[in-house]
This record gives C-alpha cells, sequence and structure tokens, in this order.
C-alpha cells in the first residue's frame, strides 16, 4: 500500500526525464528506497544491478564510504558561497588536479553536462569574437551525435527525438558524417571508416571555416547513437584538421571521462589534446550534480582584459559548489590510491571472457568493447525493443536500458565477476523474453 500511494504521488507530482508519462499507466514506476555497491533496492526489498551506473554517472558502486566521508566532512565548514568574488580551497584544489591530468586550465563549472556544452560554445564563440573575427560562430558536429538538450547543445546534437520539436529554437549548424564502425563497407577496417569521415570533415572546413569557431565530438564513443565506437584515428586526423583551419576541438567526455573507455580521458588515447574538455556525470562518483569545462591558456588569456565586454559573463548559482567539489576531489584520490585504470584492465578481460557467449548468440550483431562499455545490436527486433528489454531486464534483476535497439553495459567499476555473470545470464534471458515475445506483452509495455 505504502509503495502504491509513493507510485500515485510521483505521477501527480513529478515530471520525469525523458519519459512519455503515459506509459505510466501500464508499465509502474519503480520506487528506489537504497543502493549499495552495484545494487538499487525497491521499497519491497527487490533488488536489481545497476548495469547503466544510473545513467552513467555511478563510478565506484553506490555509497562509496570514501566519497561519502569526503562530503560529510566539507559539510562541516562550508555547504556554498557563490564564487563571484570568492574562492574556497575545494574548487582551488580540484581544479589545479584537473589542470595536471589534463595539461588544460582554468576550470570553469556548471551544475550538468548540457551546462558544460553550452560554456565551452559560448566561450569559443566569445573567444573569436575577442579576437575580432566574430563571424565564426557556427558549429561542426557528428551525425548521431548528442550533446545535451539545452538551445545551443541541442545545435550540435543529432538525434531527432530530441531536437526536432524545438526546431524553431535551435540554430543551424554543420553536421557531418561519423566515424562509427559499424558503417564499415566490405573490406573495411574502422581506420578505413574513420578516414572517410576525416574526408566529409575536411570537406567541409575547406568550404566553411571562415564562419566556424569549433568541431564538438565525443571522443571514441558516441553514447546516444548506440554506443557507436570508432577508430582513435579520427580524433589525431580531427586535431590536424582543426590546426589547419583556426578551428576550435571541443571533446565531450561527459559520458567517456573518467576511464570509460579504458584511459582516465577518452582523448589522451590519441595523443592529442583538444581546446575545450567538458566533464561531467562521473566527476563526482554519482554523488552530486558538477560539471566543468577546461581550456587551452591561450583561450582564457583572449578574456582578460580592462573591457568587461571581453569577460566571460556567464554563470551559474551552484558553480563551485564545495560539496560537489569535495566529492570529485575524493574520486580522484580513489583513482590514485586504487591504481582504477589499471584494475580495471585487468576487470574488464575477466568480463570479457564472461560476456563471450553475448558475441556468439544468433540475435546479436556488432558486439564490441571499448574500455568499460560493451554493447551490441539487435536487428530486425520487435517494435518498441528498448521499452520492452527494459522491461524483460527488470524481470531478470537488472538495470539496463537499451538505445534503440542497442544494449549496453556501462556497469559502476566495483562490478565483482559473480556479478558480471548475472548480468550476462540475465541478458540473455531478456533476449530471449523479446525474442519470443507476444503481441499482449507489446501492448502492455509498450503502450
Amino acid at each position: 500500500m505504502k509503495n502504491t500511494n509513493l507510485l500515485a504521488r510521483s505521477l501527480a507530482a513529478v515530471w520525469h526525464p525523458c519519459t512519455q508519462m503515459k506509459r505510466h499507466e501500464s508499465f509502474p514506476l519503480i520506487p528506489v528506497a537504497r543502493a549499495q555497491g552495484a545494487w538499487l533496492y525497491d521499497a519491497d526489498g527487490k533488488r536489481y544491478l545497476d548495469a547503466v551506473s544510473s545513467w552513467w554517472v555511478n563510478l565506484f558502486g553506490h555509497g562509496e564510504p570514501r566519497i561519502k566521508a569526503a562530503i560529510c566532512q566539507q559539510m562541516d565548514s562550508l555547504e556554498h558561497v557563490m564564487l563571484a568574488g570568492f574562492t574556497h580551497q575545494p574548487v582551488v584544489e580540484l581544479s589545479e588536479r584537473l589542470a595536471t591530468l589534463t595539461g588544460l586550465g582554468h576550470a570553469f563549472y556548471g551544475s550538468d553536462g548540457a551546462s558544460s556544452i553550452e560554456v565551452s560554445l559560448k566561450m569559443s564563440v566569445h573567444y573569436w569574437r575577442n579576437l575580432g573575427q566574430a563571424e565564426k560562430n557556427r558549429f561542426i558536429y557528428l551525425e548521431n551525435s548528442y550533446h545535451g538538450e539545452t538551445a545551443g547543445a541541442l545545435s550540435v546534437t543529432d538525434v531527432p527525438i530530441f531536437r526536432s520539436a524545438y526546431a524553431p529554437m535551435v540554430r543551424e549548424n554543420f553536421c557531418v558524417m561519423n566515424p562509427d564502425a559499424r558503417q564499415a563497407l566490405a573490406g573495411e577496417t574502422a581506420a578505413d571508416v574513420a578516414e572517410r569521415a576525416i574526408q566529409a570533415l575536411a570537406a567541409t572546413l575547406d568550404q566553411h571555416h571562415q564562419e566556424i569557431a569549433a568541431l564538438i565530438i565525443e571522443p571514441l564513443v558516441q553514447g546516444a547513437a548506440g554506443m557507436a565506437m570508432y577508430d582513435f584515428s579520427y580524433l589525431q586526423k580531427a586535431r590536424a584538421l582543426c590546426d589547419r583551419y583556426h578551428v576550435h576541438l571541443i571533446c565531450d567526455e561527459i559520458a567517456v571521462g573518467f576511464g570509460r573507455t579504458g584511459s582516465m580521458f577518452a582523448y589522451k588515447q590519441a595523443n592529442i589534446k583538444p581546446d575545450f574538455l567538458c566533464l561531467s556525470k562521473g566527476i563526482t562518483g554519482g554523488f552530486l550534480p558538477l560539471a566543468v569545462v577546461l581550456s587551452r591558456d591561450e583561450i582564457y588569456a583572449a578574456f582578460y582584459h580592462d573591457d568587461i565586454h571581453r569577460a566571460f559573463l556567464h554563470s551559474h548559482s551552484y558553480t563551485g559548489n564545495p560539496l560537489a567539489c569535495a566529492a570529485a576531489l575524493a574520486v580522484l584520490d580513489i583513482f590514485e590510491k586504487d591504481d582504477v585504470i589499471t584494475v580495471n584492465a585487468e576487470k574488464a578481460q575477466h568480463w570479457e571472457a564472461i560476456f563471450a557467449p553475448l558475441a556468439a548468440h544468433p540475435r546479436v550483431k556488432n558486439y564490441r568493447r571499448c574500455g568499460m562499455i560493451w554493447a551490441f545490436d539487435v536487428p530486425d527486433a520487435a517494435p518498441g525493443f528498448a521499452q520492452l528489454f527494459f522491461a524483460a531486464a527488470l524481470e531478470q534483476s537488472l538495470l539496463l536500458r537499451p538505445i534503440g535497439n542497442t544494449v549496453y553495459f556501462m556497469p559502476p567499476y566495483c562490478l565483482t565477476d559473480a556479478e558480471a555473470a548475472h548480468l550476462l545470464s540475465g541478458t540473455l534471458a531478456a533476449l530471449d523474453v523479446v525474442e519470443n515475445v507476444i503481441p499482449e506483452f507489446i501492448d502492455a509495455v509498450v503502450a
């Protein structure tokens, strides 16, 4: 009764994100009461393996004690102060440590991934304006890219279901071929696909570079594109083209940063440096909202002036929140003290062996992995596959949220081999359910 009441109250009071609310007439919400490690527990005590890290934010498991302790300790001294005209120890230390890790400086803080994208786009345009090149105010983005749902972020997002309804608000920019390795023609390698995509990028830059401020990309993995993975050579050649045509390179590592692709930051696998780096999601280990944009020193220098109009006046009320910064510092401590990148490489090999039956499954195509991200496609699936599979996975005590016909795993790094085996068996069972789905089940779930 208590759960039923909570669900009714939620439907009456909460507008849930990325949701057609009418679906919850037939497909109930799940009331989560607590979480620990890789598991979520509902109000009845049923547990679900959080195989997507609660929208990719949770790095080390729910309730990680070291992050919790850092937040509690910070609460005893300072919970928040505005960052305009003031500063504090956690934001200074976090900015210094991120600069050391990336070679980029002067961290600018926001509250979420989309806000960091807005900041980077505005910074790029304003930079060129400060240099007397105000005509450089448009952007290049990749097919099927996703960078957030604020107006600027939507202008460089190529997912119609998010963008189309707001077309009157969204400025048109330049969309070019992405290097998704699944586009390989007969005999082509992932590097060949990347080269074709680079040629498309080069053609656009050659024709329009005088009006282009920046190229924005998700390094190595395009998340909302169905975990589209591509060859690192694309990053190297894109960097070279941006240099040649005097265009900024913005790396959106909101989803793929902090070890997800096997390195601390994905762009490092190509041995390049972006002009702007956008970070969020895992930066606080899933505890608190925080986002940051890091930039090259020469970009910061273009804003440093007596004229207020050359200053970057963008702001957020909770910019550089001390509690969130304390959580982020704890995350960096864990990476360092636990040698997370090295340990994750070993874990990924164990889990790759465990997940091997998926690659051989007759319904599975394009099984792939990049670091700690696994994905596969289910072509010719039943209508509403993503919702059907989500429902079937819940019955197997799994939280899996497919993107279209792509099922992916992005688990917290605390996952054990036994939990990975549960993830495999539950996924196989969910595939069987969806493959043999009956019309009545489709109607109940997809309605």
